[in-house]
């Protein structure tokens, strides 16, 4: 069964947030498919479908983003989910808004939420997509702008990328090839 991950803040306050663009690509995808995060167990909301015939486990965690781990690794264990059948979506400081990179395995490059599932997995080796959301140039720190609400001229941008980021993942699951996926999709939004 693969398991694919959306990272982000539970509450209203955090929707449509920077930080919130793994539930964003995790909630597309789910309208899409007419699917809904229906089961609720160790601190995680998930669902289970068949998409392309493959088995899927798609989760949003209901921790904060900095305890993200506490919900995907005892989900994972109690399904018997390999780790090499995890993919992780989240907000990346680094890339452009606009960019996707998808990476086999990494360290947290400082994201928190990423720092807390290795620490939990017990290992860095998992699938990550990483989607730009751009430092801020004003001064801004760095909490209050991951927190910030995307303008509507950003907000265009970043439906495409919300597409974009879930079509990866469905090749994903319809390939089980993340290198055949990697090439095809890393770098800037069409």
């Amino acid at each position: 069964m693969k398991c694919i991950v959306g990272l982000g803040n539970i509450g209203k306050r955090f929707e449509q947030t920077k930080h919130n663009i793994g539930f964003e690509v995790i909630d597309y995808m789910l309208d899409q498919n007419k699917f809904s995060l229906d089961k609720q167990k160790f601190k995680g909301a998930y669902t289970i479908e068949r998409v392309g015939g493959e088995k899927v486990m798609f989760i949003e965690p209901l921790t904060m983003m900095n305890l993200s781990g506490e919900a995907v690794g005892p989900l994972m264990k109690y399904y018997d989910i390999d780790i090499d059948d995890l993919v992780v979506l989240y907000d990346d400081l680094d890339l452009p808004q606009g960019e996707i990179r998808l990476r086999q395995k990494g360290s947290a490059g400082g994201h928190n939420g990423i720092k807390s599932m290795i620490q939990v997995l017990g290992t860095d080796q998992f699938k990550r997509i990483r989607i730009g959301v751009d430092r801020p140039s004003n001064g801004m720190s760095i909490v209050d702008y991951v927190l910030q609400k995307f303008s509507k001229q950003e907000m265009q941008i970043m439906n495409k990328v919300i597409a974009y980021s879930a079509r990866a993942v469905e090749a994903y699951i319809e390939s089980s090839r993340f290198d055949h996926v990697m090439n095809e999709y890393n770098g800037e939004v069409k």
